[in-house]
C-alpha cells in the first residue's frame, strides 16, 4: 500500500510546475487566502502557471490542481469570502475555508 501511494505521489510532482504557499494565518482564523488581483491587475492565482498550488502548515502539505482551486473560487468573488488584503490593502482574495477542502476531499471532488 505504502509503494502504491509513493507512486502517486511521485506521479503528481514529475514534471510539473507546482507554486507552495505558507498561509500562516490560516491556521489560527480556518481560512486560506487566495490573491487574485493587487493593484487592480490579475495576479495570485489569476496568473499562476502552476499545475498544482500547494499549501503549506508546519508538517502538512495540501495539493490541489490549480484549476480546480480556479472553480472553487471564481464562484466566491463579490461574496462576502471576497475581501481585500496585502500592502495598504491593495489585493483582493478570497477566504477559502479550509474546511470547504475537507468536504471536497470527503465527497471525491478532490485527489
Amino acid at each position: 500500500m505504502g509503494q502504491i501511494a509513493e507512486k502517486q505521489v511521485a506521479d503528481l510532482l514529475q514534471d510539473k510546475k507546482i507554486e507552495v504557499k505558507r498561509d500562516l494565518k490560516a491556521k489560527t482564523t480556518g481560512n486560506l487566502y487566495i490573491e487574485y488581483e493587487s493593484r487592480g491587475k490579475p495576479s495570485g492565482i489569476s496568473r499562476s502557471e502552476a499545475d498544482y498550488w500547494c499549501f503549506a502548515f508546519e508538517n502538512l502539505f495540501i495539493f490541489i490542481e490549480t484549476t480546480k482551486l480556479k472553480e472553487i473560487i471564481e464562484p466566491m468573488k463579490g461574496s462576502t469570502m471576497d475581501k481585500r488584503g496585502g500592502d495598504k490593502n491593495s489585493s483582493k482574495g478570497i477566504l477559502l475555508p479550509l474546511e470547504r477542502l475537507t468536504e471536497l476531499k470527503n465527497n471525491g471532488e478532490l485527489s
